[in-house]
């Protein structure tokens, strides 16, 4: 069979693995935009209306099938736009290689590139001279605040679609540094209830199937963290027939997990039961070495949050006699006493690292909400406060609208009368 031949690049600057792997790139692509009905509507008004005509922008995300209609939205839009990659491990090299061949977008993401070339590539991002600012766990933004001051007047403003991103941005405005306005696309209801749980959940297990075959069924899976991701990571695991345990430290989502049938207990307690381990707490070193020590022989040991930084791997590493590749993505830890500890990913988000993310489906929504925070912000260029704001309420409303008529759902209206009781004070018993 001959391979279909790679169209040029126009000139396009761009660093990704191997151009030639755009075609199956191109095919992947298209699959995934068959469960992305709002999103390709959006696309279809940017591509008529142009709203980012002469804009500079820059897209810090997971490189994937999903964020690949992102892009090709925003491009349709008028934008001068390159994309480079949020983490060393989630690009699928196929999807670049595409979107630079079919789509003619710069992409700057190597599945598996060090941590140098993945800080060249943020540089690179701020050479563009950016105006707006779409960044999964604000490194570009951090890299700018921290090294490009002198830039800063230029930015528009920033999205934000994750939890630990957000955590970020929340410091910077309160050290006073985040002087220009950033729109928390977490927060948005059609994102957060919808891509956290659903899409967190199925796609973190997916990771640690893929890499490890394991049976879920009869094992005690641990989740660190009962946010939307952990909700979504202990129902799929429980749905599978696992048993589960939470780890929390804060008490609220702490009884809610109690109440939602699953054992609460501190990771000390944890470590000791669990066959197999989620962080999803967007903090430091959850795991550490005295929860390594405790371990069963064979403890899987996986991370969800953005960062690398939830499994302490440097005290496991300091520890182990010996380490190597077993499977694709996983390498076991053998301590001096001969017990093992498997690492899926090198600790990064095992959903990307050993799958491919979350579905379509429910990215769709969760790109939604990025398109449409960035239009906003440019519409209301030079109006908004620097600081943190909330994707308005009838966008999220219209992003749902948008998604349950594209599954053929229909839903009640108000009456009338309806509308008029819950708008008044006067009536009761």
């Amino acid at each position: 069979m001959v391979a279909a031949p790679v169209k040029p690049t126009s000139g396009i600057k761009y660093d990704i693995k191997d151009i030639a792997l755009s075609v199956k790139g191109k095919q992947r692509i298209e699959w995934a935009g068959r469960e992305m009905p709002v999103l390709q509507q959006i696309k279809e008004r940017f591509a008529k209306e142009k709203p980012f005509a002469g804009l500079r922008l820059v897209a810090c995300c997971h490189v994937t099938t999903e964020t690949a209609h992102l892009a090709i939205a925003i491009k349709a839009g008028g934008a001068d736009a390159i994309l480079i990659a949020s983490n060393p491990l989630s690009t699928q090299d196929d999807v670049a290689a595409s979107l630079v061949a079919d789509y003619g977008i710069p992409v700057y993401a190597i599945k598996g590139e060090d941590n140098d070339t993945y800080h060249r590539h943020v540089q690179t991002a701020l050479d563009h001279k950016p105006q707006i600012i779409i960044d999964d766990g604000s490194d570009v933004v951090a890299t700018l605040i921290q090294e490009r001051q002198h830039q800063i007047p230029d930015i528009i403003g920033t999205t934000e679609e994750t939890t630990t991103g957000i955590v970020r941005l929340e410091a910077m405005f309160k050290d006073g540094v985040l002087t220009f306005p950033a729109v928390n696309v977490n927060d948005a209801d059609t994102k957060h209830f919808f891509d956290n749980r659903y899409g967190t959940g199925q796609s973190t297990l997916d990771g640690i199937i893929r890499a490890t075959n394991i049976l879920l069924a009869g094992k005690t899976v641990v989740v660190a963290g009962y946010g939307w991701c952990g909700k979504g990571v202990a129902m799929r695991a429980k749905g599978m027939g696992a048993n589960v345990i939470v780890t929390e430290i804060n008490p609220v989502p702490a009884i809610e997990a109690a109440m939602d049938g699953f054992r609460v207990m501190p990771m000390s307690e944890a470590a000791k039961e669990g066959d197999i381990f989620v962080t999803v707490t967007g903090n430091k070193h959850v795991i550490r070495g005295e929860h390594f020590e405790v371990m069963k022989d064979g403890a899987i040991v996986s991370n969800s949050g953005h960062f690398d930084i939830e499994i302490d791997l440097k005290a496991l590493r300091s520890k182990s006699a010996d380490v190597k590749e077993v499977r694709n993505f996983t390498e076991q830890y053998t301590l001096p006493n001969g017990k093992s500890i498997i690492v899926i990913g090198e600790g990064r988000l095992v959903n990307l690292a050993a799958a491919e993310g979350h579905p379509s489906a429910v990215m769709d929504m969760s790109f939604a909400n990025q398109a449409l925070a960035v239009e906003y912000l440019v519409k209301n260029k030079g109006k908004l406060e620097p600081g943190l704001h909330s994707i308005p309420k009838d966008v999220d409303q219209e992003i749902a609208r948008l998604k349950l008529q594209a599954m053929g759902i229909a839903i009640d209206s108000l009456t009338a009368e309806q509308t008029e009781y819950i708008n008044s004070w006067t009536s009761g018993t």
